[in-house]
């Protein structure tokens, strides 16, 4: 026997998981989710979990590279979960309209289930109201979206959060994280550990760890001044600063600001700047259901004619183009590069 199987009680009944599919769901996710469950259940010699999936309706549902997955029921289902993943992917905007599943994560909330989202997921659990009041962990990419759409949740640019009954995580990656974290809560650590020795994980990366440490930010390639510089940009979109105000504050003058900005980042501040705040209008108009003067007036667009402009420049379209072909038409994610010219 493992230590594993000596450290959990043996009398618990099973907890029964629902994973629920939306079309376009990501395969790799429900691979994630489910083996740390299935290898929980071979370490430890008994059912630990037990897992259904569901979807809209029973029957074949299509993940993001093709392949299908077999729902065994849909949301008519009265049964009352332990917890509730939740799966959604490219196709969330639309998803998030459905009364239907936003009845029945309500409900699932009142049967005192654990709610979990996954990348997407979480903004479905936050349309249902049931996040309200709870932190969650949202892709740096949709994080100003997510904010203004749902500002009763306390969205955060971290891998993910364990918090009561509440699940989050904001990528792929962190999904492993986040359950070995909930194991080690629910069972053992012990458990949870040799889990993640199975899987080669290395050391499980702790819930507030920045998803852009490293150098995967904007800034992490930059020298201190330009760095801090980049900074305070991005916490100043809708009010942009000056240059001399940014020299100022990075102890740098205006000539010098431009010279090291220009050699380390290919583009002027006043250049970068607009970048920054045109990739702030994109992502507000794609997750958001704010009008487009709204959106412009949240980026620093003083003039709605100006923004016009400057976004078709940028995108080459129309923002309210560009919205409706990112609504009307399920997409793989697309890396908005905030340095590109």
């Amino acid at each position: 026997m493992t230590r594993s199987a000596e450290a959990v009680p043996r009398h618990e009944a099973p907890l029964r998981v629902a994973v629920l599919l939306l079309p376009a769901f990501s395969n790799f996710g429900l691979a994630a989710v489910l083996e740390p469950l299935a290898i929980a259940n071979w370490l430890s010699q008994r059912r630990l979990f037990e897992w259904t999936l569901l979807s809209l309706q029973p029957g074949p549902v299509t993940a993001s590279n093709g392949l299908a997955s077999i729902a065994e029921d849909g949301l008519n289902t009265e049964q009352a979960f332990d917890a509730c993943v939740v799966l959604a992917s490219f196709e969330v905007h639309q998803h998030s309209r459905n009364p239907a599943l936003k009845s029945w994560l309500r409900k699932q909330a009142l049967f005192g289930a654990v709610l979990i989202g996954v990348e997407t997921g979480t903004e479905l659990l936050a349309a249902a109201g049931v996040l309200d009041g709870y932190e969650a962990a949202v892709h740096w990419d949709n994080l100003q979206g997510f904010q203004e759409s749902y500002p009763k949740v306390r969205a955060r640019p971290q891998l993910y959060t364990l918090e009561r009954q509440r699940l989050t995580c904001a990528g792929a990656t962190t999904i492993l994280d986040m359950l070995l974290g909930w194991i080690g809560q629910r069972f053992d650590a012990d458990l949870a550990r040799e889990i993640g020795l199975h899987l080669l994980m290395g050391q499980m990366r702790a819930p507030a760890d920045n998803q852009l440490d490293g150098g995967l930010g904007n800034s992490g390639m930059y020298g201190n001044k330009i760095r801090r510089a980049v900074q305070l940009m991005e916490k100043a979109l809708e009010e942009p600063l000056d240059c001399e105000a940014i020299a100022s504050e990075v102890g740098l003058s205006r000539r010098q600001l431009e010279r090291q900005f220009k050699h380390q980042t290919g583009l002027s501040p006043l250049k970068y700047y607009i970048t920054l705040r045109l990739a702030r209008a994109h992502n507000l108009l794609q997750q958001t259901q704010m009008s487009v003067a709204q959106v412009a007036a949240c980026s620093g667009f003083g003039s709605l004619e100006h923004f016009s402009r400057t976004y078709r420049a940028r995108f080459g379209c129309p923002p309210s183009e560009d919205r409706r072909q990112a609504w009307s038409a399920p997409v793989m994610r697309q890396p908005l590069s905030k340095h590109q010219t």
